[in-house]
């Protein structure tokens, strides 16, 4: 048997990887850090998180809650650094990003099934092979890759929040809380309505880095820069990023005009990353208009907003519901590149491609994850025909529709939910009986 080589050590390649090693093949895992890094990547450690430390909401009743269950089920190597790492932030599951991050390296680095190769892959590699190159796919290996009959790139632009110094904040205008009174994880700056109204005419007219090609209509929704948000209208922060919804200020006892909150992003508490504010304001503007938030007057930052160009590939007019070149068999793409959107959506495809790879290569049935679950409609949804197709986070409105009507929304999501998980402990069941960690 010939060994996999899965191209890319970031979340899709580490849990391809580990799925396929798991099961006794050998893999050849390529990373062309630290020789070699994007410009969005800072760490030489593999499943660098390079924006957000969150994985998004571990509730049922949200899909991304659903799909990290689905995963945590079929013994996800992400999944569980996740849990092992995570920091306090409400409902949602977010890291200890360096923690994380050297959590899995070591993981894949002492597998003995897996060999690690330091170099950079510019052509399309023979199968079986995993081509798991992320958003940041070099423009040689794009080439490569677009060469191939039938392929087309495509492209967005992402963007990262700053991080700030705990120690840097003006506490006397924070307070502790999550929305609704769900615990206090999050640290939240208020703004009165003057100070908000200046904020927003400040940062409209802020100063940009100018990004060769860019186009507001190439942004990715979900990580659209704060500025570019701010320009559709005066009151769109304070429906977005900034909305006051669910809090209360205890010096006041009243619900702010607006609030930006600050989430952990280290294990001991004292970085925090500016949610939602993705932005591409150069450096000095970034000091400058956030100053103007009371709380951020004086902050020192240890990472600055940045953006970058994100590479997806037109799956639909090459890829089968397995992620496979559906004209190479044994060649797969996984994660970003393949148009899922989000760190726990691309940890998904890698884990689904790396036991999909491991039954092909043992002569073994492959059955395909159906749309009753979150980790299937992903498959489904990179594999339909769209004449419009576009990177798209997982959603309850992508997976199979339940078959009776259940009127309150989180009731319907729940029932869903244990739907899906109800067909993944049958699908592990009968198909997957040698899943271990």
């Amino acid at each position: 048997m010939h060994d996999v080589k899965v191209i890319g050590a970031g979340l899709a390649g580490c849990e391809a990887a580990w799925q396929i090693a798991n099961r006794g093949i050998k893999v050849k895992l390529y990373e062309m850090k630290p020789d070699k890094k994007s410009p969005a990547h800072v760490s030489n450690l593999f499943a660098e998180l390079v924006c957000s430390n969150s994985l998004r909401s571990n509730r049922l009743e949200n899909a991304v809650g659903l799909l990290k269950e689905e995963m945590r089920r079929l013994k996800s190597l992400i999944i569980k650094a996740a849990d092992i790492t995570q920091v306090p932030a409400g409902g949602a599951l977010a890291v200890d990003r360096e923690k994380f991050s050297e959590f899995i390296s070591d993981k894949i680095k002492n597998h003995p099934n897996i060999e690690v190769v330091c170099d950079e892959v510019k052509e399309l590699p023979s199968p079986p092979a995993i081509i798991a190159t992320g958003p940041l796919t070099s423009d040689a290996l794009i080439d490569s890759i677009t060469n191939m009959h039938g392929v087309s790139g495509l492209s967005f632009y992402d963007a990262a929040s700053p991080i700030v110094s705990k120690s840097s904040l003006d506490m006397e205008h924070v307070f502790r809380a999550s929305r609704y009174g769900r615990g206090d994880d999050y640290l939240n700056c208020p703004m009165d309505k003057d100070t908000y109204y200046h904020f927003v005419d400040e940062l409209i007219n802020a100063k940009t880095v100018p990004v060769k090609g860019f186009e507001d209509s190439k942004v990715f929704e979900a990580c659209m820069p704060v500025e570019s948000m701010a320009k559709r209208g005066v009151q769109t922060l304070a429906f977005g990023p900034l909305k006051p919804k669910g809090l209360i200020d205890p010096k006041t006892g009243k619900m702010p005009f607006a609030v930006l909150q600050l989430r952990q992003d280290d294990a001991g508490a004292s970085l925090y990353n500016l949610v939602g504010f993705q932005t591409r304001l150069t450096f000095p503007e970034q000091r400058r208009v956030f100053g103007i938030i009371p709380a951020l007057k004086n902050a020192e930052y240890l990472r600055y907003g940045v953006m970058h160009r994100n590479t997806f590939l037109n799956s639909p007019s090459f890829l089968n519901e397995f992620y496979e070149v559906i004209f190479t068999p044994k060649l797969y793409f996984a994660g970003q590149i393949t148009g899922v959107e989000g760190y726990v959506e691309s940890a998904a495809s890698g884990l689904t491609v790396g036991l999909y790879m491991s039954k092909q290569l043992k002569g073994e049935e492959r059955t395909a994850f159906t749309s009753n679950t979150a980790i299937g409609a992903l498959g489904k949804y990179i594999s339909r025909a769209n004449s419009n197709f576009q990177p798209m986070n997982i959603n309850f409105g992508i997976m199979d529709s339940l078959d009776k009507k259940i009127r309150g929304k989180q009731e319907k999501n729940l029932a869903i939910s244990n739907r899906a998980l109800k067909t993944i402990d049958y699908i592990i069941k009968s198909n997957y009986g040698g899943i271990y960690n």
